[in-house]
């Protein structure tokens, strides 16, 4: 078919690279704007953007897709059905409606336990033990439209968002390929979502990043988990100049009792308000992450020390 593809981060690559492999003509990528990125914030295309250019496709970058002459350029393509994978904007009926045969997303749930812009982060931090990825013919509702194609995997007591997001972005792929083979046939059967069960997975903010020791252990996991590899749970500790902001990027639950924030051994064994917490990878601002022993070589957090 001829497609257009929207997407912006990691997570869509491998859905662009299957269509490719498949042998659907790519008309037209669509992106978010080239931002700053890395230390240096210098202005870079996403990694959908990039991918796209590698291989010879054309790419639009517009700031919003809802102005008339954006509409007009779109529907100028002339597409049989266009693909969204975590491209950032919401789409307007305009643009819903320009594809002979529809716009299909991907999305990292199973619908409709976590419409919206965070799923697998929402989904660890919940306690969810298992998750999937889906394929819908989008409508004008936030996530809320008839599914298409569907795949499921355990979310397991050592994943981070970053191991599910490669792991759901791998399955999203092939399935995007089957749901765009059906739909090229004719014979995709769509079902519409359940209304019982829906939630919403709001976009994460800078808060909710920090460690608060008074937790439960099993909640403190799951934040740290989910908001690994970024932003980042992190926590404060007692360092020669002062307080160092530390991100603790992997865990797991433990037994230990302790004031809340005590640190109950020399391996970063952490006293919540119920149970432990032992940090298996950090970060120091300015260090690269690593294990838990080769971070502590550089920064020592001793048993007995108190983390804020």
């Amino acid at each position: 078919m001829r497609l257009a593809f929207l997407g912006t981060p990691d997570f869509a690559v491998p859905t662009l690279a299957a269509l490719i492999e498949a042998g659907h003509e790519v008309a037209c990528v669509y992106s978010q704007p080239p931002a700053p990125r890395g230390r240096g914030q210098t202005l870079s295309p996403s990694p959908v953007h990039a991918f796209a250019e590698s291989h010879g496709l054309a790419v639009r970058t517009p700031a919003s897709l809802r102005a008339e002459e954006e509409a007009a350029a779109f529907a100028s393509l002339a597409l049989d059905a266009a693909v969204v994978v975590a491209f950032g904007q919401i789409l307007d009926r305009a643009i819903l409606e320009a594809p002979r045969l529809g716009c299909y997303n991907l999305h990292a749930s199973l619908l409709p336990r976590w419409r919206g812009a965070a799923p697998i982060q929402r989904a660890i931090m919940a306690g969810d033990t298992v998750t999937g990825a889906q394929v819908m013919r989008m409508d004008e509702g936030l996530d809320t439209g008839a599914v298409l194609a569907s795949a499921s995997t355990r979310i397991d007591a050592l994943d981070t968002s970053g191991d599910l997001a490669a792991r759901l972005a791998t399955m999203g792929a092939s399935l995007m390929v089957e749901a765009m083979d059906q739909v090229s046939r004719g014979d995709a059967v769509l079902t519409p979502q359940p209304d019982e069960g829906a939630t919403y997975a709001r976009k994460i903010k800078p808060r909710e990043a920090r460690i608060l020791w008074d937790r439960s252990a099993e909640r403190v996991d799951r934040q740290i988990r989910g908001l690994s590899p970024f932003p980042g749970a992190w926590f404060e500790a007692p360092g020669a100049r002062g307080p160092v902001r530390v991100k603790a990027l992997l865990s797991r639950v433990e037994d230990g009792e302790g004031e809340d924030g005590a640190v109950l051994d020399d391996e970063l064994l952490i006293a919540c308000g119920s149970g432990a917490v032992r940090v298996l990878k950090a970060q120091r601002e300015g260090r690269a992450a690593a294990g838990a022993a080769d971070f502590l070589r550089g920064f020592a957090i001793a048993a007995g020390a108190q983390l804020s």
